[in-house]
């Protein structure tokens, strides 16, 4: 039996979790927020980030009830993300991995949301939306390696979310993009805005007046366009924006449409977490993937 260590910190969410052959042993987390109206700047998300990582790596450890030695590689994210917040963490990965005596492995960010996503909810080769804060895709597997078919041209959904909420000061707790659905719930118009899709890829920067269902609307059609390409009979939406009800609710009006297969988990996995680095760590230390340590550096891309 393998297990894996993940740390994951590229953003304002420090998370640690650690996998024993596709079982969650533990993904405790942190959640740097800001005031109202504000975002999180890379020096003071770093900053929280020194200050809380030892105590959620100590809380993964205690509740998994496993000891250093029970751990057979360390896992860590390698971008993309934010610049400091990931220095911050790959420090503390490496140092662990010296440590402890155990192998280090560096992971793409995106990969992580992926595997978890693969994990939890069983889908088996689906096109997946990856939607969060700094990422829009669209992406399938195709000849050995994953492919993006659609992606923004200009922010990402989760960051013309959250200006959005900043502009008219909602609240960054739990999140903003959260409480800009429980607000839409509310409402009943639509207003109709800029739809701006162009091929497979889409634009958001110019709807940032007004949001949800448009954008949404947007993600669903290249994700079919996607699906009809891939001949994909399954979706799979990653990412934190992936936690949003609304969204889930118009991708599977599509689907069974299409009679293709919907695929989502809750925002224990689909928020940046460390078992979801843990996951891809782990496989990619069972194909025999490992990171030496003068490679082990980071990237915002």
């Amino acid at each position: 039996m393998t297990v894996v260590i993940g740390f994951e910190g590229s953003a304002n969410k420090i998370g640690i979790g650690i996998i024993r052959d596709g079982e969650v042993l533990s993904n405790p987390r942190r959640t740097y927020i800001t005031p109202p109206g504000q975002g999180f700047l890379p020096s003071e998300t770093a900053r929280h980030h020194r200050a809380v990582i030892l105590t959620v790596l100590q809380e993964a450890l205690e509740q998994a009830g496993l000891k250093p030695a029970d751990v057979d590689c360390v896992a860590y994210t390698k971008g993309p993300g934010m610049g400091a917040p990931l220095v911050t963490v790959a420090l503390v990965a490496r140092t662990v991995a010296q440590l402890w005596g155990k192998p280090l492995l560096g992971v793409n960010h995106c990969i992580g949301h992926i595997e978890m996503g693969r994990l939890i909810t069983h889908a088996d080769n689906p096109t997946v939306l990856y939607v969060s804060g700094g990422n829009t895709q669209v992406i399938a597997y195709s000849e050995r390696r994953y492919r993006i078919f659609g992606e923004t041209i200009d922010i990402a959904v989760g960051n013309c979310l959250d200006r959005f909420a900043r502009v008219i000061k909602i609240s960054n707790d739990p999140s903003p993009g959260y409480n800009i659905e429980q607000m839409a719930k509310k409402g009943s118009q639509y207003v109709e805005l800029p739809y701006t899709v162009k091929g497979m890829d889409v634009s958001f920067s110019g709807i940032l007046s007004y949001i949800e269902e448009t954008l949404f609307s947007m993600l669903v059609e290249i994700t079919e366009r996607a699906m009809a390409h891939c001949g994909s009979q399954e979706v799979l939406i990653v990412g934190g924006v992936g936690c949003n009800l609304r969204l889930q609710e118009m991708m599977g009006v599509m689907c069974k449409e299409r009679g293709a297969k919907l695929f989502a988990t809750d925002e224990r996995f689909c928020i940046d977490n460390g078992a979801m680095i843990a996951q891809a760590g782990w496989e990619m230390f069972r194909s025999g993937h490992v990171t030496e340590l003068p490679d082990s550096w980071i990237t915002q891309r």
